[in-house]
């Protein structure tokens, strides 16, 4: 039997509308949920970890999620919380994108178990596209009323909004083609419960009036609030965009920053939302946190929950170590081991010199390094004064004056990292 899906989420905070009977109804046998994802990139990102989890909790208690890939969907464009429509693409590139979500949502759901509630994906392009026009509005259109559709908040802010040109009419029939997606599944997979965002409320609550009106029967909606930072911004964004689930596109490393560096605050509601851990342990960590907030319990753990689930225990392990290079007692042999593009993450915004190839081949000075070829001292006295201080380090170990920078200090055969002090950095690159 299914243990209780709507208690965990709603300790977790992840409940902010539910149709009536739902938690019942899922108590009675194990049921099937889909969420849908949007298959316009290769990757996922943060910003798609809520449902991701609302079906990693589903299926944990007992129950089979389907995640369905809006091949369809995808092709028109949804209105909900957009204030213009999204560029539209072929088939081909919408099936390699579907591959990459499997992929990435493996990392959550089981789909290779054999068990009963083993999870499922679909695409609804492969019902869609057998559809003619025609039919479409025939069979399904004739039962939603214009009226119905306007009433909808995702329309209504589309309609009235100041900012945008109004709304055409494809992004108007949306509703209808994910409601039509509802009542497939319903028929097809026994599917009786959709989820997703406090915004798809609108479109959920169409596929369960198709399904009352059309096959008789009785659908289910919940949804999860939007989550937002607690400074106002948004969820998911950085400074350079969407934290992505693919490490090509979000290294590691800077997905662990991301996690790190959250406040307390959202801290506290995030390790409920997109950790597996348990009520017992997260209360206790937050006790901890309440404690000693300096140490900064909550983030790390949730970090490393986080990182662990999308990119596994090494891309982890080599996360934190990265991270301990610019405030921790690491060595060179440390920063050896860093790939190239962990290494510029690590450093990002640190100040650069070029220095020539032959330059370093013919060895550099340790003066010149610091003041005349790059600008990182003011001055060859400078350099000196710090040199005797014995606060100049090449690849974080102290040298003196008299030493030479040569092709053995490079990292990733072209980076040399000038330290002064604890905290002052500079990194020649070989041109």
């Amino acid at each position: 039997m299914p243990t209780n899906f709507v208690e965990e989420l709603r300790w977790r905070g992840m409940v902010h509308d539910l149709m009536p009977d739902t938690e019942e109804h899922l108590l009675e046998t194990m049921r099937s949920a889909y969420v849908g994802f949007d298959p316009t990139a290769d990757s996922l990102h943060i910003g798609n970890l809520v449902p991701i989890m609302l079906l990693a909790f589903f299926q944990r208690n007992g129950h089979r999620p389907v995640a369905l890939v809006g091949g369809a969907t995808g092709m028109i464009g949804d209105p909900s919380g957009k204030s213009s429509e999204r560029n539209l693409l072929d088939e081909e590139t919408l099936r390699h994108n579907q591959e990459c979500v499997r992929n990435q949502l493996s990392q959550f759901l089981d789909f290779s178990s054999g068990t009963e509630n083993q999870a499922v994906m679909v695409n609804n392009y492969d019902w869609m596209k057998e559809f003619s026009f025609l039919g479409f509005i025939r069979d399904v259109g004739k039962h939603i009323t214009v009226n119905y559709m306007m009433a909808k908040d995702s329309v209504k802010n589309r309609i009235q909004g100041e900012d945008t040109d109004g709304m055409s009419f494809t992004e108007f029939t949306y509703q209808l083609v994910q409601g039509y997606d509802f009542m497939h599944l319903y028929k097809n997979y026994a599917c009786t419960l959709q989820m997703g965002g406090s915004d798809q409320w609108g479109n959920i609550t169409t596929g369960t009036e198709l399904i009352r009106r059309i096959e008789g029967g009785k659908g289910y909606a919940l949804t999860c609030p939007l989550i937002t930072k607690s400074d106002g911004s948004k969820f998911g964004k950085s400074e350079g965009g969407n934290v992505w689930l693919d490490a090509k596109r979000t290294s590691p490393y800077k997905f662990y920053q991301y996690w790190l560096n959250t406040s307390d605050e959202d801290a506290e509601k995030y390790i409920k939302i997109f950790t597996f851990l348990d009520r017992e342990t997260i209360e206790g960590l937050v006790a901890e946190h309440q404690e000693a907030p300096h140490m900064r319990v909550l983030q790390k753990r949730l970090a490393e929950e986080v990182t662990t689930t999308v990119h596994g225990a090494e891309e982890y392990e080599k996360a934190v170590q990265a991270s301990g290079i610019l405030f921790g007692k690491s060595t060179a042999a440390d920063l050896k081991q860093l790939d190239e593009t962990t290494f510029l993450d690590v450093f990002d915004g640190v100040p650069q010199a070029e220095i020539a190839s032959e330059a370093i081949e013919n060895g550099l000075d340790i003066i010149a390094a610091l003041a005349e070829d790059t600008g990182f001292l003011k001055s060859n006295g400078e350099a000196r004064r710090a040199l005797k201080e014995n606060s100049i380090s090449v690849n974080k170990e102290k040298v003196s004056e008299g030493y030479t920078i040569t092709s053995k200090d490079l990292m990733n055969d072209q980076y040399v990292l000038l330290q002064r002090g604890k905290k002052n950095y500079f990194l020649l690159r070989k041109v």
